[in-house]
């Protein structure tokens, strides 16, 4: 299944270096979604990657990390 993983940084500068480590780990940018007015970073991921994107953006100390079933529109 796929994930959509979801951080929330009260610093812009901590949701920069979390996408940019994301990035940096290989992570395509079109399963990134960066929104810089909510300090919010999404990543699209399987079940099996889950464990790591929670990891890397938690390393950036979020006010709030949360993860759902990816839904298509």
């Amino acid at each position: 299944m796929t994930q959509t993983v979801t951080a929330t940084y009260h610093d812009l500068m901590k949701a920069t270096n979390a996408y940019d480590e994301l990035i940096s780990k290989g992570y395509p940018r079109e399963k990134l979604h960066f929104d810089k007015e909510a300090n919010q970073i999404k990543v699209i991921v399987s079940d099996d990657s889950k464990p790591e994107a929670e990891k890397i953006l938690s390393r950036h100390q979020p006010d709030d990390l949360w993860a759902r079933p990816y839904e298509t529109q």
